[in-house]
C-alpha cells in the first residue's frame, strides 16, 4: 500500500511517499480503508521525535482517520466490515489503510463526507470537552479563544455560541479573525497588532474574561491569564506556539482563577461513556446544520509534507485534510 513514511527523525521535508507491506490487525484492532486523515499539531511532534508518544521508525504520521473498516481482529465486537468510523491511531493515518484499536473506533452516520468528519469531530470534540466538561460555559459568560483562526479556535468560537456565551477572538492575522467572525465571534483581538491585555481590559469594561481557551501557549498565556474575571477558569489545551510558558502563581492567586488541563484523548479513552454522549451531540448539531461546514484546506498524499509544514509555520485558517 501506499503511505507517506518517517524514516528518520526531522521536520517535514523529510518525509516521503512509497510502498509499505499492508498492516494486519491484531486481535483488538480493526484495519480502516482510510478515505481523509486530519493533520493536527501533534503530527509535527510526532516526525521530530518531540511528542510524549513514540513510535518505532519507519512509521506514518496521522492520528486522525476516517474511512471504512475492511478487516477485524478475532476479538473485536462492536464493529464490522463495511462500518464508516473515524479512528484515532495516534500515528499511520497518512496511508491507504490503517490499524486502529477498537476502543478507539468511533462510529459515523452516513451521510457525513470523509473530509467533513476528518476536519470536524477531533477539532469540535476537543474545543465541545474544553468548554462544557472542563470550564463549564454558561450562558452570557465572556470567552476569550486564543488562536482563533486554527481548527480548535474555530471550532471553540462556534460551539460557545451555540452555547450563549459571549466570544472575543483573538488571532494573529486579518485572514484568521474574519474566519472567527464567520463562524459568530463577537469581537476580536489581532494580537500581532494590538495589546492583547490592554484590549482584553478595553473590551470588557475593564471586568476581565470568564474563561480563555488557548490552543497556542507561548508568550500569549500570562497576558490572557492577567485579563482573566475574578473566579475565572483558563483553559490549556495545547501550544501550537512552540514554547510551554512558565506561569506565575501569583496571578491565579489574586484573580481567584482556575487553570485546567483539557486532554481530549484521555478523556475519550478514561470517561469513554461521556465522550459519546459529547460525540452524538456533535454529530446530531450537524445533522441539524447547527454547525456550519469547517473550513478545510486539502492536500493529496504526495503534498501532506506540504501540509504538516503549513500547520508548523501556522499559516493556515481552518482545519487541514490530507485526502487518500
Amino acid at each position: 500500500m501506499k503511505a507517506l513514511i518517517c524514516e528518520k527523525f526531522g521536520m517535514p521535508e523529510t518525509l516521503q511517499v512509497g510502498e509499505i507491506p499492508d498492516p494486519i490487525p491484531g486481535p483488538n484492532q480493526v484495519l480502516v480503508q482510510v478515505e481523509a486523515c486530519g493533520v493536527n499539531f501533534p503530527d509535527t511532534l510526532i516526525i521530530q521525535n518531540k511528542y510524549q508518544f513514540k513510535p518505532e521508525l519507519p512509521f506514518s504520521p496521522g492520528g486522525e482517520l476516517v474511512g471504512k473498516v475492511i478487516e477485524c481482529g478475532k476479538d473485536v465486537s462492536s464493529f464490522q466490515v463495511g462500518d464508516y468510523v473515524l479512528g484515532l491511531s495516534g500515528w499511520g493515518g497518512m496511508a491507504e489503510k490503517a490499524l486502529v484499536d477498537e476502543d478507539r473506533i468511533f462510529a459515523l452516520p452516513k451521510g457525513i463526507p470523509a473530509e467533513v468528519a476528518a476536519s470536524t469531530l477531533y477539532t469540535y470534540a476537543t474545543s465541545f470537552y474544553a468548554l462544557k466538561d472542563r470550564g463549564r460555559l454558561e450562558k452570557e459568560e465572556i470567552l476569550l479563544v486564543l488562536g482563533a483562526g486554527g481548527g480548535i479556535g474555530l471550532a471553540a468560537v462556534e460551539l460557545a455560541k451555540l452555547m450563549g456565551a459571549k466570544v472575543i477572538a483573538a488571532a494573529s492575522s486579518v485572514d484568521k479573525l474574519e474566519a472567527a467572525k464567520a463562524k459568530g465571534a463577537d469581537l476580536t483581538i489581532n494580537y500581532s497588532e494590538e495589546d492583547l491585555k490592554a484590549r482584553v481590559k478595553e473590551l470588557t469594561g475593564g471586568k476581565g474574561v470568564d474563561m480563555v481557551l488557548d490552543p497556542v501557549g507561548g508568550f500569549y498565556t500570562e497576558l490572557a491569564l492577567r485579563g482573566m474575571a475574578w473566579g475565572g477558569r483558563y483553559l490549556i489545551v495545547g501550544f501550537t506556539q512552540g514554547e510551554i510558558p512558565k506561569i506565575p502563581m501569583n496571578l491565579p492567586l489574586l484573580k481567584g482563577c482556575s487553570i485546567l488541563g483539557v486532554f481530549w484523548g484521555d478523556f475519550s479513552r478514561k470517561e469513554a461513556d461521556k465522550n459519546r454522549e459529547n460525540l452524538n451531540q456533535l454529530m446530531n448539531w450537524i445533522s441539524e446544520g447547527k454547525i456550519q461546514k469547517p473550513i478545510v484546506s486539502k492536500y493529496s498524499l504526495e503534498d501532506a509534507p506540504k501540509a504538516i509544514r503549513a500547520m508548523m509555520d501556522r499559516k493556515l485558517v481552518g482545519k487541514v485534510v490530507v485526502v487518500i
